[in-house]
């Protein structure tokens, strides 16, 4: 530490560590205050500066996620925000400061033990990411036992995350998934034993089914937050059984009201209520060319949802509408 000390007409440059007695003392007089005072100032300043640039850019960022190891992760927050789906919360095992080490576009696998002693995967993308340290959260759907007749089990893995408590762990593995997105509509495709796939979009088209839209909200998000990136623009079309099934509906909408020359959100119903005003039924042509950008240079199309819905409703609609297979992708 450094202090300048005035004493009649002498100045002094004072080093002294904290707690301990001064080991330098370098006097100047006033005839020479202009220069010394000043070179010295400038340069202790510009040390301290360039000492707290190289631990702001270089310090290592604790990164939670392992690829080839699962970690626990403990739950600290947790509200039903429909019928059959909740918003979970978990703590950064690493502290507050720590991040995922999650690449936009990518998910996480979580795991659990049944009461037969069989392992149970499944993988999940949270709808925060790096940008929020020390927590992750989700939004999952929950797929009940006895509810659904072609699968009266229900979902396992959905039932056993719902019957968590606060304060109870879950296990978390990752990055997983090919899909990185760099900022400024620039993303990549990594697959194994395939070349790199750099895209770059002036405009998303995006269409998802049900618990689809989380990578996409995740992707969206980046998106509309980037300084750097005032024209990307994303064109959601989101498809449900019924109205209540919409997930994130508020946060969406709220989206579209904030950035209305970049967000669109359009919905189809499966089985929509009296007076909807909204699309109706599978994904269709016409629904396409009403809810999507054109298929123009600078189009990119991302889409998640289930298999039937992704191989006979958006693929061969989407060729109709003109794109091609390096416009296209699905997570």
């Amino acid at each position: 530490f450094f202090y300048l000390v005035k004493q009649q007409n002498v100045y002094s440059l004072i080093m002294k560590p904290p707690g301990g007695a001064k080991f330098a003392n370098i006097h100047y007089d006033n005839g020479i205050l202009g220069t010394l005072e000043f070179r010295s100032i400038m340069g202790i300043a510009t040390m301290c500066f360039l000492l707290f640039l190289f631990k702001a850019l270089f310090r290592p960022t604790k990164k939670a996620l392992k690829k080839d190891k699962f970690t626990e992760f403990k739950l600290i927050g947790k509200k039903n925000i429909s019928h059959d789906t909740i918003r979970i919360t978990f703590a950064n095992p690493l502290g507050k400061d720590a991040i995922l080490g999650l690449p936009i576009g990518q998910h996480i696998t979580f795991k659990f033990t049944d009461d037969e002693g069989k392992e149970i995967l499944r993988s999940y993308t949270p709808v925060t990411g790096d940008e929020r340290p020390g927590d992750v959260t989700f939004v999952i759907k929950v797929y009940k036992k006895g509810v659904h007749p072609k699968f009266p089990d229900g979902g396992k893995m959905s039932q056993y995350v719902d019957s968590l408590k606060v304060g109870d762990n879950m296990l978390m593995r990752g990055p997983k998934g090919s899909l990185d997105y760099k900022g400024q509509g620039k993303f990549d495709i990594i697959k194994p034993r395939k070349p790199l796939d750099s895209r770059k979009a002036t405009s998303f088209g995006m269409i998802a089914g049900g618990t689809g839209l989380t990578p996409m909200l995740q992707v969206i998000s980046a998106v509309l937050r980037d300084e750097h990136d005032s024209t990307t623009t994303l064109h959601l079309l989101l498809a449900n059984q019924t109205e209540g099934d919409i997930l994130c509906r508020e946060q969406l909408e709220k989206l579209e009201k904030d950035f209305p020359t970049r967000f669109f959100v359009n919905y189809t119903l499966d089985r929509p209520p009296k007076g909807w005003k909204g699309h109706s039924g599978f994904i269709t042509k016409e629904m396409i060319d009403d809810c999507l950008p054109t298929a123009a240079e600078g189009v990119q199309v991302l889409m998640c949802g289930p298999p039937p819905m992704i191989k006979f409703a958006c693929l061969p609609n989407l060729e109709k509408c003109g794109f091609k297979q390096n416009q296209l992708y699905t997570f």
